[in-house]
């Protein structure tokens, strides 16, 4: 492990991404002393059914921070409009200085191939940025990285046009209650506008904590997909027995376009994995 902290940066489309996609890595980073941000590009202002715009912003954003104290971690929300993000060339420059000011060693953002299109325009941006960070021209008010951080998407199961290739697989099934308490303080999300999205609204209770406890056996029963799906990199990682019964993990597909995850790179940022 480096004596000198390292740096992830979680580039999600909205309030609440970074954890429910990275938030086992981002609660081993943070054990281990290191610094985590996390960052919405968008402002959360479209994920409801009864309230929106800045009303809606402005929970979002308390929910946010709210999330990272869990974890001692920082959020940022940017204010790009909810559902209408595009990979324009704002969005860029807005990411090309953050990965030069925060001078991360890790990145990890959505995939292009992804249901959302605010997902899909972050990843764009996010690969549209990875070389631009050290060319001195643009953005030539913000001093340039002279490397690329490795830069990796967060887990997805979509199949087409290809599967997401598994790089990294991490066990995360000792970090399940943190990350359901990480997740429980974006309340707007997932105890009201995700169980109405899913027709659900009626099962959620309404004690806190048997609320707890239904939030962590509806993400359980999200992710556990994500353990079958890579079960001989399990294996792999984590040897016969171990990799055969863990319930969860996050896994992680490297970009070709920054940095590559050579063995020293591995050894640096994965330090936890023998």
């Amino acid at each position: 492990m480096s004596e000198t902290p390292l740096r992830l940066l979680i580039l999600g489309a909205h309030p609440d991404d970074a954890e429910y996609h990275a938030g086992g890595l981002a609660s081993i980073y943070r054990a281990a002393g290191h610094v985590v941000k996390m960052i919405s590009a968008t402002d959360g202002q479209s994920g409801h059914f009864r309230i929106s715009g800045r009303e809606l912003s402005d929970i979002r954003r308390a929910e946010a921070q709210r999330s990272a104290a869990i974890i001692g971690a920082t959020y940022d929300v940017w204010s790009h409009p909810d559902g209408r993000l595009l990979p324009s060339l704002e969005l860029r420059e807005q990411i090309i200085r953050e990965l030069r000011t925060f001078a991360p060693d890790l990145v990890l953002t959505h995939r292009l191939n992804d249901y959302h299109p605010d997902h899909r325009a972050v990843g764009q941006a996010v690969q549209d940025a990875s070389y631009m960070v050290t060319v001195p021209p643009v953005c030539p008010d913000t001093p340039i990285l002279r490397r690329d951080p490795v830069v990796g998407y967060l887990p997805d199961l979509f199949t087409r046009p290809v599967p997401l290739r598994a790089d990294v697989v991490v066990d995360i099934t000792n970090r399940m209650d943190t990350i359901v308490q990480m997740l429980a303080q974006h309340a707007s999300q997932f105890f009201e506008w995700i169980p109405y999205n899913e027709r659900q609204l009626e099962a959620v209770p309404a004690d806190p904590s048997a609320r707890l406890r239904w939030l962590g056996e509806w993400f359980a029963g999200k992710i556990a997909p994500r353990a079958e799906k890579n079960r001989f990199g399990l294996i792999q990682q984590y040897g016969n027995d171990p990799g055969s019964h863990t319930k969860f993990c996050e896994f992680f597909e490297i970009s070709e376009y920054a940095a590559p995850l050579d063995e020293a790179a591995r050894k640096r940022l994965f330090w936890f994995l023998s």
